[in-house]
């Protein structure tokens, strides 16, 4: 088996695909590190105007004392205890128009959004009817809203309650969610039944805007001038319309979906802001060109080796030899192809992109495999082989729900093709050492001075045998 021209073959080329993933992996790294610099470029237009934004409120915050008597050995002690009421509104509507804008710096982008938020809510007392009794101080009732990132309030309204006008004054009163403001209201307010409030907020953000469905009935609608909105979280819009001009959508929910009001049934709140269920939209470029490179660069080995594999059936199939210097140096064009892609989609997007480098690298490989092979049409022939399957990897990478099936049928197909080009091969012949060895005896002198060229590179340093065998001719 050692000496079997096959297996010598077989074996330098898997070591060939194998020294090919060394720069691959390379090119991996250097992804990872341009991608960070773009996420510390987000970082920076963030830390200079305001993060992603999440809203929790309107709601009520009534602070109350009452005393409390506890019996410790037999003696009754008491104490005054601070606690709150949360009162959350039974219709929360929210309508704003948040418009974006490319912040740009260097060849990265970052998106930041500003618009104006319209709040209106319904309340109704009744819930604070048991606070009326003795050994109960009621404090001073606010109206709060809690932002994740109070840097980004550019402007907010007086709060409109009844014939009032109450302006809002800093501070949240929600434990960790620290951030935000709040309008101090009257008990006699708070405590007339049902009532509404009015209120605007100008507010900026970036990459994603959420509001907390708090209200028994919770109604937001957004409507921007984003074209690429991407509606996540755990309630999806129950309407929308996306076109090139921007987008609308509505959500809808109310506490029997969300259970909302359970996480402010007790009056000793204690929650985790960031993981309260909320309507969110993400705001920001839905391409991103650096995990589709990486994406495309994990399918580098099988199209490494189904070109290493043509190359090697050609020499099989026909009397032409490639030299292993001649695989490095396709598989480097292949290797380069990704390269390229990366640098081009910095500055032109993906797609345009992925056309100069896969034609550019193509081309590459057709005028330097027509010398090779010996003539433009096989250099050709390999180049739109190669093309087709850059034709394929990109529809791999733009449609995921049909990359299995997409990749699945490739494979099939050139498992025939290479079945049917092989059916009639006699594979011990290719594998016979002597295949490379020309007869002693022959009549002709130009066979006579190319055995004698074979003979003298087959031999070895301190001499032996003619019948050794080349692995490349």
């Amino acid at each position: 088996m050692f000496k079997s021209v096959l297996f010598w073959k077989i074996a330098t080329l898997l070591g060939l695909i194998l020294l090919m993933m060394i720069p691959k992996e390379m090119l991996l790294n250097v992804i990872n590190e341009r991608s960070g610099y773009r996420e510390s470029v987000i970082d920076k237009v963030s830390d200079s105007t305001s993060r992603a934004q999440k809203i929790l409120g309107p709601l009520i915050v009534v602070p109350y004392s009452e005393w409390v008597e506890t019996e410790v050995d037999g003696k009754k002690q008491g104490q005054r205890v601070s606690r709150h009421r949360y009162l959350l509104p039974e219709v929360m509507t929210i309508t704003g128009a948040p418009n974006v804008e490319v912040r740009q710096l260097g060849i990265y982008k970052a998106q930041v959004y500003q618009g104006e938020l319209y709040f209106h809510g319904q309340f109704e007392s009744s819930s604070l009817n048991d606070l009326d009794r003795k050994g109960i101080i009621i404090g001073t009732p606010s109206l709060v809203l809690a932002l994740s990132d109070s840097r980004g309030i550019q402007q907010i309204s007086p709060l409109s309650l009844g014939s009032s006008k109450i302006n809002f004054e800093p501070g949240a009163f929600l434990g960790r969610s620290g951030q935000g403001v709040h309008a101090p209201l009257t008990l006699a307010q708070v405590q007339q039944g049902k009532f509404n409030i009015d209120f605007k907020l100008t507010l900026t953000g970036t990459n994603s805007l959420s509001v907390i469905p708090v209200g028994r009935s919770s109604e937001l609608t957004l409507q921007s001038n984003w074209p690429h909105p991407n509606f996540v979280g755990e309630f999806l819009p129950l309407q929308r319309k996306v076109d090139e001009n921007g987008f609308r959508a509505h959500w809808s929910s109310n506490w029997l979906a969300n259970s909302m009001n359970i996480h402010f049934a007790s009056d000793s709140v204690n929650f985790n802001f960031d993981q309260l269920p909320a309507f969110t939209t993400s705001l920001i470029e839905p391409v991103d060109h650096y995990q589709l490179t990486e994406r495309a660069i994990k399918y580098a080995i099988l199209f490494i080796g189904l070109t290493f594999f043509s190359f090697f059936l050609f020499e099989s199939l026909t009397s032409l030899r490639v030299h292993p210097i001649q695989y490095l140096l396709v598989g480097a064009a292949l290797v380069l192809f990704y390269l390229m892609l990366l640098a081009f989609s910095e500055h032109l997007g993906f797609t345009l992109a992925y056309l100069i480098a896969s034609l550019s690298c193509s081309l590459l490989i057709a005028v330097y495999l027509s010398a090779v092979l010996g003539g433009w049409l096989r250099g050709a022939l390999f180049a739109g082989g190669l093309l087709l399957l850059y034709g394929v990897l990109f529809g791999l990478l733009q449609s995921e729900d049909n990359a299995l099936l997409l990749g699945a049928s490739l494979l099939f197909i050139i498992l025939a093709a290479v079945m049917l080009l092989t059916r009639r091969l006699d594979w011990y012949q290719v594998a016979d050492p002597q295949r490379f060895t020309v007869p002693k005896n022959t009549e002709s002198t130009e066979i006579e001075a190319k055995a004698k060229e074979m003979a003298i590179d087959a031999a070895p340093a301190g001499g032996g045998s003619q019948d050794s065998f080349r692995l490349w001719k």
